[in-house]
């Protein structure tokens, strides 16, 4: 029984991929014998799936017939039916288009010859397979192409998955994703919609005059937010360097600099846990803007998301885990006090520092860990905010006024100088951006990064580093400016539907295989 035509008979995969081996040695005994060559790379398809089933579709069979179409397409061979002197298989291209970039060849021996079709009749599921031949319609109306020449491209040597289960495993999916893409048209559906966010957040950007620049990726201190960095070693430099974990204080640089609009799409890490919302290794994107607040940011990031989400998915009316959420409307905007006001019973008591102190503790929050006889008023409400808030923000929601003790690189407010000029975008019950007034005052800054080198000499492992350099740039004098940066998967994840960040990272961490 063949590999092909029994896909219910269960065989052993080391079998299988024994006996390809041994029909691509009997390949490489052709080649050898100058009749043909083991991995051409000499064909050039013209058409795919997509473009043909666009062209063509909608024709008759009379008016296919009577246009004699011709067409060249190559592509993974993923169904194949032998039945005797003609066979059909289906070939997948990387077009997608409504038929998941499929399209069906008919070869039949008399067109293509005896030995060709001989040897069409074992090739496998998986191979890459060349076509030429002209566009027809079956007797029920499918479209295809009647082969005039096959030709096989590359000889696959594993079995592809079950085609009726796929990948069942999910972590095999993303440590396997080459199998994932070739086997689910949704993964790649997926990852071209994420594509085409990306391309619509930058082409937003420049379209608002926005500078695009590369900051680097070895940092000598780490900086740009509060995180755990990975650290590695410069040989040259004989010095330890950490990898990015924002590229915040770099862009700022630039601000000073003179270049008034600057944003980067990034790569970030994170020696952090990882979870359906974190990965150690992501993708974000920062923006700065001389001469705005966050108010500014505010009305900007807005725009920005709803932009992203009209040319991914063609509307800004989605559903996330089966529920609705509505980007058209104006994103609301309240304090992290209104916030817990609106979403719980506290009331008046969200004043009241040892009325918070006790319920964070109710909610399982730990003296030890949280160390929360030393917070004040404001980070009490941070947490209790976190704990009773986030996960109610379904629709889009920007929560303001963060603890200035916890926002080192943010401007104070001019009338509250305990709260900062900051703002989290939240969606899904999860954080999407990070925006504020920045901190041009170099003397503040200077403060503010000494308290951080405090913290992390009390045993905050987070907490920045005292960075001189950028003291220094700020005292050559930065003007105000505003500052964000968007979340890249985990905007993916909304615009796409999707559960997990991995999902929507080609290649996210995993543990090395045993």
């Amino acid at each position: 029984m063949s590999e092909n035509t029994t896909p219910a008979v269960a065989q052993d995969e080391n079998q299988l991929i024994l006996e390809r081996r041994e029909k691509l040695k009997a390949i490489r005994q052709q080649q050898v014998e100058g009749k043909g060559v083991a991995f051409p790379n000499d064909f050039k398809p013209t058409d795919n799936a997509a473009s043909l089933f666009e062209r063509f579709n909608s024709q008759s069979t009379e008016e296919l017939a009577a246009l004699g179409v011709t067409a060249k397409v190559a592509g993974r061979m993923m169904l194949k039916r032998v039945m005797g002197k003609a066979s059909f298989c289906t070939l997948q291209d990387a077009s997608l288009g409504d038929t998941g970039g499929r399209i069906q060849i008919y070869v039949k021996g008399e067109d293509v010859g005896p030995e060709l079709y001989a040897s069409f009749k074992h090739w496998d599921l998986g191979d890459i397979v060349a076509a030429e031949g002209t566009v027809f319609k079956t007797k029920t109306g499918e479209l295809s192409i009647h082969a005039t020449s096959v030709r096989l491209l590359t000889k696959s040597l594993r079995p592809m998955p079950d085609k009726f289960h796929g990948m069942a495993d999910q972590e095999t999916k993303y440590r396997q994703r080459y199998v994932d893409l070739m086997t689910d048209v949704e993964a790649r559906k997926r990852f071209l919609a994420r594509s085409k966010a990306v391309s619509a957040l930058r082409e937003f950007m420049v379209g608002h005059d926005f500078l695009e620049v590369e900051t680097p990726m070895l940092h000598p201190i780490p900086g740009g937010a509060n995180a755990k960095p990975f650290k590695t070693h410069h040989n040259a430099l004989d010095q330890e360097m950490f990898l990015r974990i924002a590229p915040e204080l770099y862009l700022k640089r630039l601000i000073v600099g003179g270049f008034d609009r600057v944003f980067e799409i990034n790569r970030s890490y994170r020696n952090e846990g990882i979870s359906v919302r974190h990965n150690p290794e992501f993708t974000m994107m920062e923006f700065y803007a001389a001469y705005w607040n966050y108010q500014d940011l505010m009305d900007y990031t807005e725009k920005l998301i709803r932009d992203a989400a009209q040319r991914a998915t063609g509307s800004l009316q989605l559903t996330y885990a089966g529920k609705p959420v509505d980007l058209s409307q104006p994103f609301e905007r309240l304090t992290i006090v209104e916030a817990i006001q609106k979403y719980t019973e506290a009331g008046e008591n969200v004043f009241d520092a040892t009325w918070l102190t006790n319920a964070v503790k109710k909610l399982g929050l730990t003296e030890a860990k949280n160390k929360l006889a030393g917070r004040s008023l404001a980070s009490l409400q941070v947490l209790y905010f976190e704990e009773t808030v986030e996960e109610k923000l379904w629709q889009p929601t920007f929560i303001m006024e963060h603890p200035t003790e916890i926002s080192p690189l943010a401007r104070a407010n001019d009338d509250r100088p305990e709260v900062t000029e900051r703002f989290e975008l939240y969606i899904t019950g999860r954080e999407f951006g990070n925006g504020f007034s920045e901190l041009n005052d170099a003397e503040d800054q200077a403060a503010r990064f000494q308290a951080q080198v405090n913290a992390k000499d009390s045993g905050d492992d987070e907490a920045m580093h005292f960075d001189a350099d950028f003291v220094r740039a700020l005292e050559y004098g930065m003007p105000p400016t505003g500052g964000c940066g968007i979340g890249i998967d985990r905007l993916m994840m909304l615009l796409t539907d999707s559960a997990s960040i991995r999902d929507v990272i080609l290649f996210p961490a995993l543990r090395r295989e045993s």
